[in-house]
């Protein structure tokens, strides 16, 4: 959550689930289930969240899990735009270790200059996966422009831009 900007309004516990409603940068809302315990994730989940959403009208849903969703949950997950975090995403902060750069999303706004200064379309931007698990940690979405701050022994600090691009050919399992 810290990642990716959100600020808790409100966390319940039940059962084996955790519930998160969190505020979004835009002023929007989202919910989160956690579920460090289950081993499958099926539709039911997604359906119930897809209800809870419309309940309390957020925007926006997401399922972390630890286990592995059914090709009807992703289905469903998708048509609802709900976001499954798959389970081979690290669960610590990936940021902290020295070797992985500060990716941040840019804002529309600043994409749109970026592209006018460099006179460039966007597909002439160096790409990356949104499978990546930077691009996951960070919530972008294929289209995105990722603005990627490494640090420098020469110049004290470099700035790349990337792409989100979708991977076909991705075999990371959800």
């Amino acid at each position: 959550m810290k990642l990716r900007g959100y600020k808790l309004i409100k966390r319940e516990e039940q059962e084996d689930t955790i519930k998160f409603i969190v505020k979004l940068r835009k002023g929007k809302r989202a919910v989160i289930l956690c579920m460090p315990n289950r081993k499958v994730v099926g539709v039911a989940f997604v359906r119930n969240l897809k209800k809870l959403m419309d309940e309390i009208a957020v925007e926006k849903g997401v399922i972390v899990a630890n286990a592995r969703y059914t090709w009807a949950a992703k289905r469903e997950a998708k048509k609802y735009g709900i976001e499954l975090i798959p389970k081979v995403f690290p669960s610590f902060n990936i940021f902290k270790h020295k070797l992985v750069p500060k990716h941040e999303i840019l804002p529309p706004e600043k994409a749109k200059d970026l592209l006018e200064k460099y006179h460039i379309e966007p597909h002439q931007l160096p790409r990356i996966k949104a499978s990546d698990v930077t691009v996951i940690a960070v919530g972008a979405k294929p289209g995105d422009i990722i603005k990627v701050t490494r640090k420098s022994p020469t110049s004290g600090k470099h700035i790349a831009y990337r792409l989100v691009i979708t991977d076909p050919k991705a075999k990371i399992r959800l």
